[in-house]
């Protein structure tokens, strides 16, 4: 019921929040609710958007698009980052890195599909979804955190784009030893359950990730957009489509609620938020129970090992 009001009742606010001088960093920029919550940042005045992405012609055709719509040209950086690899997120973390300053950043690309795959030794959807995703905000966090401190009146934020669906799902897979390598096991994996499970693990980490951060350094918060008209999804076949077709929101209608996130205040820190507002009673009954607080600190010291075999020392940053 909550989601249907949502999404029939609920008009998100449009953005109005100055980013004027700032840096933003988007992923999955080139299209979709990335697209346009890079286009409202940059009609929002910012001096510097990185647009990241793994299709680097489709993501020059956004940049154009964005900058011609919004008449300001030289605002967009395209740069690559294909979160299927380690290689490629630790690459772009470090160009990250060199920036002067960094005052926003949204991670919002994913994947959603029902068809198996391996990268890096998970299943496709929990390497680009869960562990690249996660890693990335380790690897940016340390300048988040340098801009905070040395520019004056910065408050920065780093907003994950998740989704209501992380409450569709169950999650047994917590009790066994390693939880990503038997989610990857092609003969245990409920596909048609992916995505959600992906952002239910996603909703873990960022909250116990925001719980190792102080939010007057930098606010840490989680967005869902709502079902919105996106490219998301669009190898789930008809039905899926059909039920968008009738239920979702307009792309730039769901892009509100991300810019809302690099928005928000010290309230939004580690918090879940809807329809741009921070609503953590709408997180599942599993990750506001004990069950679920267990859960998330054995995958977190579990994706913090890997992490350790990747990066050396990068759980310092936390």
């Amino acid at each position: 019921m909550g989601f249907l009001y949502s999404q029939f009742c609920v008009r998100p606010s449009y953005p109005e929040q100055s980013f004027a001088d700032q840096t933003v960093l988007i992923t999955g920029a080139n299209i979709g609710l990335g697209l346009e919550a890079a286009r409202h940042v940059v009609r929002l005045g910012a001096s510097r958007v990185i647009l990241g992405v793994r299709n680097v012609p489709a993501g020059e055709a956004a940049k154009k698009d964005i900058e011609t719509s919004m008449g300001r040209s030289g605002i967009c950086e395209v740069w690559e980052v294909d979160l299927a690899s380690h290689k490629s997120v630790l690459a772009f973390g470090d160009r990250i890195a060199q920036l002067p300053r960094l005052d926003a950043a949204i991670l919002n690309a994913a994947v959603a599909t029902t068809e198996f795959g391996i990268a890096e030794g998970f299943e496709r959807s929990i390497t680009v979804n869960v562990v690249n995703t996660l890693l990335l905000s380790l690897l940016i966090l340390p300048l988040l955190q340098k801009t905070g401190k040395n520019v004056p009146g910065s408050q920065p934020r780093l907003s994950f784009v998740v989704s209501e669906v992380h409450a569709w799902c169950s999650l047994p897979e917590w009790t066994e030893d390693h939880i990503l390598k038997t989610l990857s096991d092609q003969s245990k994996a409920k596909m048609n359950e992916r995505y959600p499970v992906s952002k239910l693990l996603e909703v873990l980490l960022v909250q116990e990730l925001a719980g190792r951060v102080r939010g007057s350094e930098v606010i840490i918060n989680m967005i869902n957009p709502g079902l919105c008209h996106s490219a998301l999804g669009r190898d789930q076949g008809f039905l899926f489509q059909a039920f968008k077709f009738f239920l979702a929101r307009s792309t730039e209608v769901g892009s509100r609620t991300l810019l809302a996130g690099i928005s928000a205040g010290l309230e939004s820190h580690g918090a879940y938020m809807t329809d741009g507002h921070v609503e953590n009673t709408a997180l599942s009954p599993f990750v506001r129970s004990d069950e679920g607080r267990q859960a998330r600190i054995k995958l977190w010291n579990e994706v913090s090992d890997i992490f350790e075999s990747l990066r050396p020392g990068i759980m310092q940053n936390v």
